[in-house]
């Protein structure tokens, strides 16, 4: 009994994976309104855990510190205004994890041991309660193996930089298209060489190109997808 409801849980988990800039957040918070979900940003998730690190000045090196500091954030997603806002406790926190310090420092931090392992049991805590959208880079493969849908979502790596370089021209950051598309190249590399849950497809993930569509054009193939069974 108890394996068939979770079986029917993993049925509304549907995951999304993909590099920086392939447009996966933004389908994922799209996808989640449609079905009336929960938008489960794993990503900004590791960015709190960047930003409270830093606020701390725990040291990237100590690992138990870091483990310790994971496994007590008090976490929460509220949608506001038709909005998805990260709360750190009772602190909006959505704006100050959006920097490139907190995007290369979750980055360092997502590839421990320790920090995923104490992440992806919070992931699971919030995931497994059903009706999730959970957008990340290991959703599909490590935190939500048995998830029904899986998607990973790709694109050009010029057309990324592009993405990623108005974001942050929008956010008022003072940033060249080429040190972006810098950033992202390294960003790749680590997420996909790393030891510990590289950025990779899971095996039965749909692989959607993002380059030449828009999101709701995205949207569309995966409402086909999930209605199809």
């Amino acid at each position: 009994m108890a394996c068939k409801k979770q079986k029917a849980k993993m049925k509304t988990i549907i995951t999304i994976d993909g590099p920086a800039g392939s447009g996966k957040s933004t389908v994922s918070r799209l996808l989640a309104k449609d079905l009336g979900y929960l938008y489960l940003d794993t990503g900004a998730m590791y960015r709190a855990a960047a930003l409270q690190s830093a606020r701390e000045g725990v040291d990237p090196a100590n690992k138990g510190a870091l483990q310790r500091l994971c496994s007590s954030l008090d976490l929460e997603f509220r949608l506001e205004g038709g909005e998805n806002r990260l709360y750190l406790g009772e602190e909006d926190i959505s704006q100050a994890i959006r920097s490139a310090e907190m995007d290369w420092l979750s980055s360092t931090l997502s590839a421990l041991r320790e920090v995923r392992e104490a992440m992806t049991d919070l992931q699971r805590t919030l995931g497994n309660r059903g009706r999730v959208v959970a957008e990340g880079r290991d959703m599909g493969t490590v935190v939500f193996p048995m998830a029904r849908f899986k998607f990973f979502i790709t694109a050009d790596l010029k057309v990324r930089a592009q993405r990623r370089y108005r974001e942050r021209i929008t956010r008022g950051e003072p940033v060249s298209l080429e040190s972006v598309q810098r950033d992202l190249i390294k960003r790749d590399a680590q997420d996909m060489n790393r030891l510990l849950s590289p950025l990779r497809p899971a095996e039965d993930a749909v692989t959607i190109d993002t380059s030449r569509l828009d999101p709701g054009q995205v949207v569309d193939m995966m409402l086909e997808k999930i209605r199809q069974g």
